[in-house]
């Protein structure tokens, strides 16, 4: 068949800016297609893909190494079927016309059969690549609540309104536990002193918080701003990723502007880090760390040059998550690989609304399935500070509020940021303390649950079909096990009403009503009701 010339040049074009767009788009690409077995469904890549999990017969595709949708990545997948797909680099992945399509640099990736279930393939495919490390991050993380405080004071962190948002806490009987202090305490980035004119006595400020009972955590990254002594001093000791051919700083773009940024790859550079870092808990009492900006975007500038030349943009996401193992107080939003270590993980930070919410469930489910148990589900009410911006609080939706805090509340962990005693009445402020309390409550339940991770490597938040296979909980996004022992529904849409599918054997609900499985029920939930179900085990 002869070919228009027109049409050749259009094949030439359009292969060229895929090729620029993205660099799995060339000639010596491996390309893998795996056909579905009967009924086969695939989870995994990203935990930000969580909702759309498992995935459809037809979805764009996704580079682990150049996106990681404001969360974890890692080169895994596992299917309903007991297979699953592991490469120790980045791949690209899709759907198409029922197929997983994969592409890969370096290899070509074949499934490994594992056996017939969802928990066949994770539990052989964490065994190989991520075994449990038998360490826990710090055990309060998962007892009680946690408390940050970028919506309520945003670039704005100070003294006087950390000391008031903990007094608050206390005043309105809400469990004391982790308490984060966000971005902007510090002079600027790559600097780790308080800002004097906000902070007049950050010392004495923690002493005080320490004796109310939280544990003290600030949020650094790994940038530093440039016209500063401490960027002269680390470009001079090559402690900052350089700019390629040269022996400057690189400028690298993210969210908070342009910023040179700490090369991780340089074991040096680390130690550095980390030294500033502990000086900073020796000055100032301090707890840990929240560990921010890690994303692999950040590293994708092919002028980019790092100490260790053959590092990837996944690698230097991989170095900044290492940094925290020295740290029990630590936390992550974006990550690579680490599946199984003591790592605190957290949700990408989500607007205010119901569809946001009705996330937060198949998201956590993904973070499990990859490796990542030690998980927080974003901060109660969303995390983007945009959606409270302009906004009369006197019309905020209350019951959206209550019910995220419901979804928390029997997670692995809880994170407050918004300050519900701010924005509620006096009857919902009640029930997200109700709530936070429930958390505390439930603590040590969830406690052992994280401890068994520790050694086991099984998720904390269980799939439904994880947990009983090939029952009809393929695609159930909106309750899942708290370990084996809890089914959990929250509401995840407005009203008053939901529905339940209970599996087989006897189950317990919060009002001491019991249900013969396998069924599905209709219940009320009205706003002051976390519907949960215990498994009945007869002696």
């Amino acid at each position: 068949m002869k070919l228009s010339v027109r049409f050749v040049l259009q094949i030439c074009i359009l292969g060229f800016m895929c090729t620029a767009m993205n660099p799995c788009y060339c000639q010596t690409r491996h390309e893998s297609i795996i056909k579905p077995l009967p009924n086969e469904k695939w989870w995994g890549g990203m935990v930000g893909l969580g909702s759309q999990m498992p995935f459809e017969e037809d979805m764009r595709l996704f580079d682990l190494g150049r996106e990681n949708m404001n969360n974890q990545n890692v080169p895994f997948m596992l299917s309903s079927a007991g297979r699953y797909i592991w490469s120790d680099q980045a791949f690209s992945f899709k759907m198409e016309s029922g197929n997983l399509v994969l592409y890969s640099e370096y290899e070509k990736i074949i499934p490994v059969q594992a056996g017939k279930t969802l928990k066949d393939a994770y539990m052989e495919a964490k065994e190989k690549h991520f075994p449990p490390s038998g360490n826990l991050p710090d055990p309060l993380f998962f007892s009680m609540p946690q408390y940050n405080t970028w919506i309520e004071l945003m670039y704005n962190q100070n003294q006087d309104d950390i000391l008031k948002y903990a007094g608050n806490i206390l005043t309105h009987d809400f469990p004391v536990g982790v308490f984060m202090v966000d971005d902007n305490w510090q002079k600027y980035y790559g600097n780790f002193e308080f800002k004097p004119d906000r902070f007049l006595d950050p010392k004495g400020m923690i002493e005080k918080l320490h004796a109310q009972g939280f544990k003290i955590m600030l949020w650094v990254c790994p940038f530093v701003s440039a016209d500063s002594p401490e960027f002269r001093d680390l470009q001079s000791k090559g402690f900052l990723i350089k700019q390629k051919g040269t022996k400057r700083a690189a400028i690298i773009p993210w969210w908070n502007g342009y910023s040179a940024c700490y090369d991780m790859s340089n074991p040096e550079a680390v130690a550095h880090l980390r030294d500033e870092l502990q000086k900073v808990q020796q000055a100032y009492g301090v707890d840990g760390f929240k560990f921010d900006a890690g994303d692999v975007s950040h590293y994708t500038n092919p002028e980019l040059e790092f100490y260790d030349k053959n590092a990837t943009s996944t690698d230097m996401c991989e170095y900044w998550s290492r940094l925290g193992l020295d740290f029990p107080f630590n936390e992550y939003r974006a990550g690579w690989k680490m599946g199984g270590e003591a790592l605190v993980q957290r949700l990408g930070d989500k607007d205010y609304s119901w569809n946001a919410l009705r996330l937060l469930i198949p998201d956590m489910l993904s973070a499990g399935l990859l490796g990542y148990a030690y998980t927080c589900p974003d901060m109660i009410g969303g995390g983007q500070f945009g959606s409270f911006l302009g906004v009369d609080q006197t019309k905020l939706d209350q019951e959206l509020i209550v019910r995220s805090c419901q979804v928390h509340a029997l997670m692995p962990m809880m994170q407050f940021s918004v300050a519900p005693w701010r924005i509620l009445n006096k009857e919902n402020l009640a029930i997200c303390c109700k709530y936070a309390k429930l958390h505390e409550t439930m603590g040590s339940y969830i406690l052992e649950l994280a401890e068994q991770s520790a050694k086991t490597g099984e998720p904390i938040v269980r799939h439904m079909e994880y947990a009983f296979p090939h029952q009809g909980f393929i695609n159930c996004k909106d309750q899942f096990m708290l370990g084996d022992r809890y089914i959990v529904a929250p509401m995840v849409q407005s009203g008053s009403k939901r529905q339940v599918q209970l599996p087989k054997g006897t189950w317990k609900d919060d009002t001491e009503k019991r249900f013969k499985g396998p069924k599905k029920i209709e219940i009320d939930v009205p706003i002051d009701r976390l519907p949960y179900f215990e498994k009945v085990v007869s002696h």
